[in-house]
Order: C-alpha cells, then structure tokens, then sequence
C-alpha cells in the first residue's frame, strides 16, 4: 500500500473519508475549545498526514498551548507532516517516524489531554483494538477525549468498541449517526491513569486488506 497516495482520497471534497475527516476536525475543535487552561499534550497514533490536527490548529485560539507528537511508519507521510506543521508555523507539533503501537514513543508526554485514533481500529484486529482502548488509561489524564473513527461495514465493531471504552471508566461524549459508513466516536477518560508500561506493543497493524475474511477482524 502507498499510504501517502492513499491520503489522496481526502482531496474528493464528498468522499466518506473526506466527511469523517471533517466530523474528527469538528470534534478536535470541541475538545481543544473545553480543554482547561494552560499547555496541552495532544497524541496521534498512526497519524498519517496529520490532516486532522493541523486542519484545526493553525486558526485556533489554543494553537500555542499545543504540544503535539504525530507518531506515523510511513516515512513520506511523516515529512509531508512535518512540512505542513513548519508552513503553518507550529513548532509545537512534533511528527515522528516510528511505530505508534510501542507505548515508549509517548513517556514524556503521556498522560495526555487528547489522543487522536483515527484511522487505526479498521485496520487491527478486535483483540488488539480492545488492547489500545485499555492502552487509554495510560495515554489519558483525567478529563482527556479519545477521538477515535471505525468503519460501520460489517461485521459493525462500532457498538463494542464504545462498550469496550465504557468499561474502562470512558464516557460517551458523541458518537456519528448510525447510517454513516464512517464512524466517529469522541469518548471522555474520567478515571485515574494507570502507569505507562514501558516496553509494550499494544497492537499489530494489520490493514483493511489484510483483514478481509477473518473472523477477529
């Protein structure tokens, strides 16, 4: 797959993925406008381009409290991150190249006030989406969103992947219609973080491709 050629698809101003894209910029929007004061940590896990935080941040009021890691393996996508941060003036928003399911590559800035997961559940297996949900309750601090997309093709994981959260002490914040193809969930922590285990994957990224047909999927 050439996932920076993929990103093209957002380009198609009524795609499904160009409308989620919009729903999760919206969502970012809210999240950031009910933040509390003072600097924000914000975390990306398989981040691609970026599109969703830096399609918000440059025009809004919080863009300097912002510090922000984009964590991406797809090396074109990370430059083409890191030169739309730079062109927007956002020294703030760091895009790394390294495998986001390694729970090292956010220690210093975990718990964080967002974390973006996006992309990603249609793409592993259900075990290890539930496996990144209870990951969560170490990226989040108190009060934190999760905005988080799922495909609702079947078999629909949406409904469990909301039970899933909810039963890590995650609340329910928003949630896209049900006749959407693509979902977009926005889920509040509103639990203690749990210490963040060094060391551990939390999940294989096993693509949409790749997924087809198996029953975990």
């Amino acid at each position: 797959m050439d996932w920076q050629k993929w990103h093209d698809r957002y380009d198609a101003p009524e795609s499904p993925l160009a409308r989620r894209l919009r729903s999760v910029q919206d969502r970012i929007r809210v999240a950031l406008d009910d933040a509390p004061p003072g600097p924000l940590r914000v975390l990306s896990l398989c981040a691609g381009q970026g599109r969703d935080l830096l399609g918000v941040l440059p025009t809004h009021p919080r863009r300097a409290d912002v510090r922000a890691r984009l964590v991406e393996l797809d090396p074109a996508n990370v430059a083409a991150a890191t030169e739309t941060a730079a062109a927007l003036g956002l020294p703030g928003v760091e895009a790394l190249a390294a495998d986001a399911a390694l729970l090292d590559h956010y220690a210093d800035l975990a718990p964080a006030d967002l974390v973006l997961l996006c992309g990603l559940f249609g793409n592993i297996t259900d075990a290890d989406i539930e496996r990144t949900i209870d990951a969560c309750t170490q990226l989040c601090r108190p009060g934190a969103q999760v905005i988080w997309t799922r495909h609702r093709q079947s078999p629909d994981r949406v409904p469990q992947i909301c039970a899933w959260f909810e039963q890590r002490t995650f609340t329910r914040e928003w949630l896209t219609p049900a006749n959407q193809l693509q979902s977009v969930g926005v889920h509040r922590f509103t639990g203690d973080p749990t210490p963040l285990q060094l060391g551990t994957r939390v999940f294989d990224f096993v693509g949409y491709d790749g997924l087809a047909g198996r029953p975990d999927r």
